[in-house]
């Protein structure tokens, strides 16, 4: 079994010895709703149909690897969404919906170093698409919330909408974009950096070169090589020089 080793306060490594070489690294994958922003979106939509504390257990559960079946987990929070309108996710937005710190340093000497960005999210793209406009991320891929046409226009359905490559962004696709990305850039996945804090965030993690874990769930501090615990995403830079 291979020892943890605190790094520095709030800061565990493992499996290697700190700090790796940046120019070895050409893309980063994150996740966004509890890694790159402060918020579950689904909680927080849900919230505007008095369903949160019901969605967010569900989420939680999902998050922890207690429910093994993501998309199904998913399919359920969404179905109870319906009815809530374009207003109350703008709102969501607005209010509620903010970068954790560090996530603009971040991002930014990664693209001064030449690394391309991913953002891969079980969340919607609703606002994925403000989070990669904002940070000027260079890939993006999540999941599409159908909206009411007709008399309820402006409304959730309670679904999800099939996109070219799926229907669905859970654990699997993750990890499928994230080959798929670095494929693409004709780069190896040792010289990826993936970024989560739930257990969907695994399967990507674990083909990466460098896996990293934000104020994440056990299961996956367990399993990252590089633990953030304490202090904003931007903690990253003191393992990669």
């Amino acid at each position: 079994m291979t020892s943890t080793t605190e790094f520095a306060p709030g800061l565990t490594v493992q499996g290697f010895t700190p700090p790796l070489k940046l120019k070895d690294f050409k893309l980063i994958a994150f996740d966004m709703d509890s890694t790159l922003i402060n918020i579950e979106c689904v909680d927080e939509i849900a919230d505007a149909a008095g369903r949160k504390a019901e969605v967010a257990a569900i989420t939680e559960a999902a998050m922890r690897g207690e429910i093994t079946d993501y998309k199904e987990s998913l399919r359920q929070r969404v179905a109870l969404l319906r009815g809530v309108t374009v207003a109350h996710m703008e709102q969501v937005l607005a209010e509620r919906l903010q970068l954790n710190p560090g996530a603009e340093t971040l991002v930014k000497a990664r693209k001064a170093a030449g690394l391309k960005v991913l953002l891969v999210s079980g969340g919607f793209t609703y606002f994925t698409d403000r989070v990669r406009d904002r940070l000027g991320i260079d890939f993006t891929r999540s999941n599409v919330l159908e909206i009411e046409s007709g008399p309820n226009c402006g409304q959730l359905t309670g679904r999800m909408v099939d996109q070219a490559w799926g229907d669905i962004c859970d654990g699997a696709e993750k990890r499928r974009t994230l080959l798929e990305v670095a494929s693409l850039l004709g780069i190896e996945t040792g010289q990826c950096i993936a970024m989560g804090d739930g257990a969907n965030d695994l399967p990507m993690m674990g083909v990466a070169g460098l896996s990293v874990a934000y104020h994440a769930k056990p299961k996956v501090r367990e399993q990252a090589m590089v633990a953030i615990n304490e202090g904003g995403l931007d903690r990253l830079l003191e393992v990669l020089r």
